[in-house]
This record gives C-alpha cells, sequence and structure tokens, in this order.
C-alpha cells in the first residue's frame, strides 16, 4: 500500500496554506522535547514548517495537516475531570510526510481528558522520519535515521521524568497511534530497551516501554510488494510488549486490514495481550470523528479494554 501520503496528494486541490508553524489552542503549551543543539539526526533540506487546511471533509469537517516539522514538541492536554493518573501519547498519522494534527491529535487529546486521562500530542518530525512511500521509485524507503521513534522515546521518558509534576501515574503511561501513527506504536512497543540515539540527560534514563499500547488502521506493517503476508521484519515482537488494542475497518482503502492481522499475530504469536476489533466498513482516517458506521463507536470499545487491564478503574 502506497500508504497516506497518495492520500494526502490527492487532496492537495483542495488545500489552503500558510507559513506559520502551528499553536495549540489557548491554554496549552508546547515543550520543546530536545535540548537546544542537543537533537539526534535533525532532518535535512527542510522547509519551513507549514499549516495546511484540507477542505475535503472528515465527517463534515476539514482537517489541518502540519508539514515540515523540524523541531518536535509535545502539548499537555490534562484531565477535565476526575484525574484517573492514566496517560497517553498521541501519534498522529500521515505516511511520515506530514500530520493529521487535529483529526488525529488535538481531538484525540481533549476526549482523553474529558475521560480522566492526561493526552499527550506529540508533534514529531516529518518528513521521511519514518517508513515511508516514495512517489518518485515508486517504492517504500526507510528513513536514513529513525527520527520520529527517537522523537517518541525521548517524549516518553519526559513524560516519566515528569509524572510527579503533571499529576500522573508513571506506571500507566500508554501510546495511541493512527496510520503512520499506529506503526509509530507497533515500533516504541519494540524498541524500548536501547534508546535509538545517544542519551543526553536523566530524561533517557527513564523507561521508554509504553504500559499499554493502542493503534488504529496501523499503517507500514508489511513488506513492500504488500503481496507477502509477512510482517516488517523491523517490527520484532517479545513477550515484553505492553498490551495492545487494534482496530481497523476491513475496506480501508489506504492501509490494508492485513497491516492490523499481521500486528495481531504477530503478538499472539509472541505470546504479548492482544485485543482486536475489524468492522466491515469505516474507510481510513477518521479519528473520533462520528459517521453512520459503527467503527466510530470505538472509544467506548477502548475505555472497557482499559478497564480490563487496569489502567482505569472497573
Amino acid at each position: 500500500m502506497k500508504s497516506i501520503i497518495l492520500f494526502i496528494l490527492s487532496l492537495l486541490i483542495y488545500v489552503s496554506a500558510n507559513a506559520q508553524v502551528w499553536q495549540p489552542s489557548p491554554g496549552h503549551i508546547q515543550i520543546p522535547i530536545w535540548p537546544e543543539g542537543k537533537m539526534p539526526d535533525p532532518l535535512s533540506d527542510t522547509k519551513p514548517e507549514s499549516v495546511k487546511t484540507i477542505s475535503k471533509s472528515v465527517a463534515g469537517k476539514p482537517w489541518t495537516c502540519i508539514m515540515d516539522v523540524s523541531q518536535p514538541s509535545i502539548t499537555i492536554y490534562s484531565p477535565t475531570t476526575k484525574n484517573t493518573g492514566a496517560a497517553v501519547l498521541v501519534f498522529p498519522g500521515g505516511g511520515f510526510h506530514g500530520l493529521a494534527i487535529d483529526l488525529e491529535g488535538t481531538e484525540i487529546c481533549e476526549w482523553l481528558a474529558s475521560r480522566g486521562i492526561t493526552g499527550i500530542l506529540l508533534k514529531y518530525r516529518v518528513p521521511n522520519s519514518g517508513p515511508n512511500w516514495n512517489d518518485n521509485c515508486q517504492c517504500h524507503v526507510q528513513p536514513y535515521a529513525p527520527a520520529a521513534l527517537e522523537d517518541a522515546q525521548r517524549a516518553l521518558g519526559l513524560i516519566r521524568l515528569n509524572a510527579a509534576k503533571w499529576h500522573i501515574n508513571p506506571n500507566k503511561i500508554g501510546v495511541i497511534g493512527f496510520s503512520a501513527g499506529g506503526y509509530m506504536v507497533a515500533d516504541i512497543s519494540t524498541h524500548f530497551k536501547k534508546r535509538a540515539y545517544s542519551p543526553i540527560d536523566a530524561a533517557d534514563k527513564e523507561s521508554c516501554r509504553p504500559d499499554f499500547a493502542i493503534a488504529l488502521y496501523p499503517g507500514h506493517m508489511g513488506l513492500e510488494d504488500n503481496k507477502s503476508f509477512v510482517l516488517n521484519p523491523n517490527i520484532l515482537f517479545t513477550k515484553e510488549t505492553p498490551p495492545t488494542f487494534l482496530l481497523q475497518a476491513e475496506d480501508d482503502p489506504v492501509d490494508t486490514v492485513d497491516y492490523s492481522l499481521l500486528y495481531y499475530i504477530g503478538l499472539k504469536n509472541a505470546g504479548a495481550p492482544v485485543e482486536m476489533h475489524l468492522y466491515a466498513h469505516g474507510g481510513h482516517a477518521f479519528g473520533l470523528r462520528k459517521t453512520h458506521f459503527e467503527i466510530t463507536h470505538w472509544p467506548r470499545l477502548v475505555e472497557k479494554w482499559l478497564k480490563s487491564i487496569d489502567i482505569l478503574e472497573r
């Protein structure tokens, strides 16, 4: 599958853009995740960050895409109801070419906060910071350095280091991702024993293993030809992989349902806990937005699952 980049490119005729750096809503502040001058593997030849509004709607609303992120950050959405102590680091999708920052980012954080869970939005580096579809060669390419994984590992370390300050239980920190962000869920769920970069400070001494993982319509989970039913060799599941929740629509036109099946089988074969939900209809990149498809009720399933693994009270 050519990943979500073809989907984004097909929408460019609907796009309006400006050169401003993305900013969260009032009351929320972006926190740089790397000390000045110490970010590993800075992306080369990046353009200034820009924000694009995709007017072709999802559930009747346009959505926002950030392009050319070179300065990654986290934004904290504190609980708006009784704090459960749980926290979730959010990875928006975008094919490692852009970030669907509201559809699969801020809207997810706001939902988490409404459930007493601290939502933490990761604005990770793009483009070409993870496995992505290259339109020139008509093939998947690997990044010269796993910048998105580096950002995710760093963010988890920072969250654990600041858990008391941010009123978070350091043993109840999970991840959620969509499409390319779903691949990041798998990536960090299997690459946590060693940082992908040289440690910098106290944050990098903290564990970057998620306590639980949620992946919706994950991308890049199979081999490049998309014909062989073989798990991406970069993803090596073990018994130490955190409990995982998977969800996807079988009619997804961007990331084949085989990716979720490979993810599920890989976890089962490794003896790692997993729960999967597949729906006949729902498409791709729906986030939390309500449509007439049953799959859009997925947040209820996630909350039940979080109770079943003792992250939330039963």
